[in-house]
């Protein structure tokens, strides 16, 4: 599994939540938000922290998948962003869910050799 998935959805991520949901260092974080500005829009506290939404991390793991999973460029990435503009490619949302049922499945089977051998 290339990040971690966080199971309650929050209004906010701090800039260190995000790169730990990512598995990536947090100045990798600030880089691609400065290089993805027409999707990645944190705001700011009074401290001047970024802070992220739901929809931001969206689109960090998108930025994840097609740069270190496929292997793109960053200029490959916001452009096939920039022409999915409206969603219709649901690829990293549908890996995340397979992955996590995966796990799932993993971890049952895990449980039901354990009862085997107990048996």
């Amino acid at each position: 599994m290339p990040y971690k998935e966080k199971s309650i959805e929050k209004l906010y991520y701090t800039i260190g939540e995000i790169s730990e949901i990512l598995g990536e260092s947090t100045s990798l974080v600030r880089f691609w938000a400065q290089k993805f500005p027409d999707f990645i829009k944190p705001a700011r506290n009074k401290k001047g922290n970024r802070l992220f939404t739901a929809q931001d991390l969206a689109n960090f793991k998108i930025i994840y998948h097609l740069v270190k999973e496929c292997g793109m460029t960053l200029d490959g990435a916001n452009k096939r962003m920039k022409e999915n503009i409206g969603g219709e490619d649901k690829r990293v949302e549908v890996i995340s869910k397979l992955q996590n049922i995966k796990a799932k499945l993993l971890h049952i089977s895990d449980i039901l050799v354990e009862k085997q051998r107990t048996l």
